[in-house]
């Protein structure tokens, strides 16, 4: 079953110096029926515009990851973690019992990232912060998985049980991915456009994929795309 959802029929949010479009109800956006897909609780499209941010702030019992699609963010948080990450970077957050930390663009140019929470398996895990740098050529023309489970292969591991995979796939090239029994995809065309089993997506639009085998994945434009596959709920 694929569930196509059009950017146009997601939540937005203009708060001056941050917008969003919320995949799931979020902050002032307020969807009963729209509050996750399994474990992913929160998917946020963010545009934060040059030299702002989000202060200092509190999070707890969730992992959170950030792909950074165009700029760059500057981390700090109270594990005694700072670091600047750039474009195709990956930092990742399991808060734990609770953990602060301040996220912002100091550059002068605006910044674009995918803010993705996990429910982690377990309430009060121990806090974990990490970050990956890869490289363009990872991702050209093929899959790359930037995040599993702490027992899968990925540079970034978290405690739930999920895959996260991106790709920058060329016009008129394509991928498949095969989909086991009883897991499912959330895909996120970040930019560009591609056919998804036969159905299109432009850019910023997702879809919900269930009891699916198989992902056939081609570029219609230059593709820019993110799917998250975890077990079906």
């Amino acid at each position: 079953m694929l569930k196509k959802l059009p950017k146009e029929n997601m939540g937005t949010s203009n708060l001056g110096w941050l917008q969003s479009r919320f995949h799931f109800s979020f902050a002032e956006y307020r969807n009963p029926e729209n509050i996750n897909f399994g474990v992913l609780r929160v998917l946020n499209d963010d545009i934060i515009h040059a030299n702002s941010g989000f202060d200092l702030h509190p999070h707890s019992n969730m992992e959170i990851i950030s792909y950074i699609v165009n700029g760059e963010i500057s981390h700090k948080d109270s594990m005694g973690n700072e670091e600047v990450l750039k474009a195709g970077e990956v930092q990742y957050l399991s808060a734990g019992d609770g953990i602060y930390h301040s996220e912002h663009n100091k550059s002068n140019k605006d910044l674009r990232l995918l803010q993705i929470w996990i429910v982690p398996p377990k309430q009060s895990l121990p806090r974990l912060y990490g970050s990956y740098k890869y490289t363009p050529s990872q991702k050209e023309n093929k899959l790359l998985k930037i995040v599993s489970s702490l027992e899968g292969d990925s540079k970034v591991r978290i405690y739930q049980d999920v895959n996260i995979y991106v790709s920058q796939l060329e016009k008129a090239k394509s991928l498949d991915f095969k989909i086991e029994k009883n897991r499912q995809v959330y895909f996120v065309q970040i930019e560009g456009s591609s056919f998804v089993n036969s159905l299109e997506l432009k850019d910023s639009d997702a879809m919900q994929i269930v009891k699916e085998e198989n992902l056939h994945i081609e570029a219609i434009s230059n593709s820019h795309f993110l799917f998250i596959e975890m077990n079906e709920q």
